[in-house]
């Protein structure tokens, strides 16, 4: 997310809102997750630099970058809520281990095009969509393999 940070404090600023050491800090560790992380899994990492950082100043925080366009709250099936950035990344979506949790991003030209001819026949003007598949990813797979023999 290059310039998220940047854009940020540019959000903030517009909506009057003050830059403080603690929104510069999850801001940074967010930005340097550079995958999709639980507001509890970035607290925890926030937390071990600036432990006086609340659970609750992460929520807010995240809350201030999907408002400025800089991240995309997901959730996957029945866990808790995650979070991507998504500055500089274009549309794609995701496959979902039911076993260990993985989540693999992906982009395919074919089931984009699919999705608007189906909505073109629709007559159907898509503004967001998501796709998300569930299974079990080659690894699990292999772990399991290998336990039946």
């Amino acid at each position: 997310m290059v310039g998220g940070e940047e854009a940020f404090q540019a959000y903030l600023g517009r909506r009057g809102l003050k830059k403080t050491r603690q929104r510069d800090a999850i801001v940074r560790e967010f930005v340097k997750a550079r995958r999709h992380i639980t507001a509890e899994d970035l607290h925890r990492t926030v937390a071990r630099r600036h432990p006086a950082i609340g659970l609750v100043t992460v929520y807010r925080t995240l809350r201030l970058l999907e408002g400025a366009g800089l991240a995309k709250e997901r959730r996957f099936g029945k866990t808790e809520s995650c979070y991507e950035p998504v500055l500089g990344v274009g549309h794609h979506d995701h496959l979902i281990c039911t076993a260990c949790g993985g989540i693999f991003e992906f982009e395919n030209v074919e089931i984009e095009g699919l999705q608007d001819r189906v909505a073109s026949q629709h007559g159907f003007l898509i503004q967001d969509h998501k796709l998300e598949m569930y299974g079990i990813c080659r690894e699990c797979r292999k772990r399991g393999e290998r336990r039946r023999r």
